[in-house]
């Protein structure tokens, strides 16, 4: 296999408005009425814009994003072993320099991240509740553990002990023979333990199939 992804087109963009006033007021909090200066840079602002659109419109707005993908017969002998080496890596990237955070349907998160009650004045300026981040950044966990899992022998720390087994003959004239653990066999096998991390992981590929499309920066 082998992938290309190029960056996405982009445009010139003035921004002189803008960086001044998150400079001064922040991202939110800009005031509804500008000052002289505020509206001369927003003007100005926007003439040095319908300079750039021409160029956009000769040129960047006219390319298109690279991307060029080769699949190799090997690589579907195992596509979900194959594809992890891929999403593991983007889901661990995604959540070290994500910006937001989708909704969380409550059921699919513990009981310590449930929404929180919000006031009327919360819910009037549409602020999200004390957990919402939380419950995105839980959902990331299980779906990194998942991926995590299939690109590992997880299996192996649920085995303890070793082998000491044998074959003995039947005395019933039938020449089959019997499987037989001898003294040394101090092999265990944690059934109940297995099947709960099995149970995690498919639930992470369920969360990851249910918020495919909120995987975005």
């Amino acid at each position: 296999m082998k992938v290309k992804i190029g960056n996405y087109p982009n445009r010139l963009m003035c921004k002189l408005h803008s960086n001044y006033m998150n400079k001064k007021y922040g991202y939110v909090d800009w005031p509804t009425e500008h000052t002289r200066f505020e509206l001369c840079l927003e003007w100005l602002d926007d003439r040095v814009q319908d300079f750039y659109n021409v160029f956009n419109w000769l040129w960047f707005d006219r390319r298109e994003q690279k991307i060029k993908v080769r699949i190799d017969p090997w690589d579907t002998w195992s596509i979900d072993h194959t594809l992890a080496h891929i999403v593991l890596p983007m889901l661990i990237q995604l959540k070290e320099t994500k910006h937001g955070a989708p909704c969380v349907d409550p059921a699919d998160v513990p009981d310590n991240l449930q929404p929180k009650k919000q006031t009327k004045k919360q819910r009037d300026n549409g602020e999200t509740d004390s957990t919402h981040f939380e419950r995105w950044d839980w959902v990331l966990d299980e779906m990194i553990f998942a991926f995590s899992s299939k690109l590992n022998d997880w299996e192996d720390q649920f085995y303890s002990g070793k082998h000491d087994v044998y074959f003995e003959e039947l005395n019933d004239g039938s020449g089959m023979s019997e499987l037989k653990h001898g003294p040394n066999d101090t092999f265990k096998e944690d059934r109940e333990g297995m099947q709960a991390y099995k149970d995690r992981i498919s639930n992470g590929f369920r969360l990851f199939g249910k918020y495919y499309e909120g995987l975005w920066d």
